[in-house]
């Protein structure tokens, strides 16, 4: 993933900030669009795009607070940058809470605020990261036959091929054969990085990695 990539969202119905921010945060390089409104921006975006989203608390339609919970209803990993001249503390835990990486109170001193999203960029690219790694191991695993996949899994546990063929009810060569021919669709050269692999697949299933 290289930043080429990246994107920058700005949701604000404040027209001139939202344009002055646009302005100051393309010196960074990076590509940026801004949305009038939280329905817009759902409407049209590229979630699936690595950057971040500079989200205003108060607009009509639906609020900042809003479009927060619809993307933690969509499993959106994009990290949120709240903007905000009405914010509070309360209302600054509460998004904090809910996945925001940052709360900042309009007027935003403009090197904090390009300090704040190239931290955010690096958090997405990050996750972007991952999740290409884990959508390729599945896809990987995805190739095992039924018995491969069980008996991959069990030398994952740390069981030899002797334990598995008596777990199995099977003989010791056709455990080495599924297990053999397991490790070259994983491109798995050790038992211990076969484990690596599920451990890290298990893992990322029960963080509930992002849908988009």
């Amino acid at each position: 993933m290289t930043d080429t990539t990246v994107l920058i969202r700005i949701v604000d119905d404040d027209d001139e900030f939202a344009a002055s921010q646009k302005m100051l945060i393309e010196t960074l390089g990076w590509e940026v669009i801004t949305y009038a409104s939280a329905p817009e921006f759902l409407s049209e975006d590229a979630l699936e795009r690595p950057g971040c989203l500079l989200l205003d608390v108060r607009m009509p339609a639906m609020t900042g607070l809003e479009l927060q919970q619809e993307l933690e209803k969509r499993n959106c990993q994009l990290p949120i940058i709240f903007l905000s001249a009405h914010g509070d503390i309360e209302m600054a835990v509460h998004t904090m809470r809910h996945g925001a990486v940052d709360f900042l109170e309009k007027p935003v001193e403009p090197q904090r605020l390009l300090a704040r999203v190239t931290k955010a960029v690096a958090l997405s690219i990050q996750q972007t990261n991952e999740y290409e790694q884990l959508q390729k191991l599945v896809e990987r695993i995805d190739k095992l036959s039924h018995r491969e996949l069980e008996i991959a899994k069990l030398v994952s546990e740390g069981l030899r091929n002797k334990e598995i063929a008596r777990k199995l009810g099977i003989e010791e060569t056709t455990v080495k054969m599924h297990r053999a021919n397991a490790m070259a669709k994983l491109a798995a050269n050790t038992s211990a990085e076969l484990t690596r692999l599920f451990t890290i697949f298990e893992i990322k299933l029960k963080s509930g990695e992002r849908a988009v």
